[in-house]
């Protein structure tokens, strides 16, 4: 992170301080919180979604969970807060990685139910958007679901071919647009006539 100030000491503090957050369960409420800003931390997460601390893998997912109870984006910033920091960190891509999901009934019934790789299970649907872009030179998708607060997960490649099986057609803005119902709403994939089979 080139031009930035790396602070080093307070990883440990984070981690402090995500364990005591972490005993009310579940995501602490990062957005009540605005600490000072102190630095930029030698962390980042790659697009498979390991986490990195001083170039080197954090190999205890427990500490990566911790971490992701307190991470929180400001545009297209990413920071690890606490009631008394703010530090800032790189992601390479989306924060999380969705490994696996779930199925429960169908057509414009349909519910798919996302497990992250730090465990947080989300339900897609008007709050939890699906988003689906599309790299400009290869054209190769990449696919989003919002897990929580402006945090995505990317969709993995297996998931993403398992969810492509059970899409449906339907008309959006005059056009057949491929695409997966949750929670009572159709996200659109890709234009049906750009589908193999048209």
């Amino acid at each position: 992170m080139p031009g930035q100030n790396i602070v080093t000491p307070s990883a440990e503090s984070l981690a402090t301080s995500a364990r005591a957050a972490a005993k009310a369960r579940g995501p602490a409420p990062v957005h009540l919180w605005d600490p000072p800003f102190c630095g930029d931390l030698d962390m980042r997460i790659a697009r498979d979604g390991t986490w990195f601390y001083l170039g080197t893998p954090i190999g205890r997912p427990e500490l990566v969970r911790l971490f992701s109870t307190i991470l929180k984006r400001e545009g297209d910033k990413y920071f690890l807060v606490t009631p008394v920091e703010k530090v800032g960190i790189t992601v390479d891509d989306a924060p999380f990685v969705a490994v696996d999901f779930e199925r429960g009934g169908a057509g414009e019934a349909q519910v798919l139910t996302f497990e992250t790789n730090v465990g947080e299970k989300v339900a897609a649907g008007p709050d939890n958007p699906i988003r689906v872009t599309r790299d400009p030179q290869t054209g190769e998708p990449s696919p989003y679901v919002l897990v929580r607060s402006n945090l995505e997960a990317l969709i993995d490649r297996k998931s993403f071919y398992r969810l492509v099986e059970i899409g449906d057609r339907r008309e959006v803005d005059g056009e057949t647009w491929f695409g997966l119902w949750s929670g009572g709403e159709f996200f659109p994939i890709i234009p049906a006539k750009e589908l193999p089979d048209g």
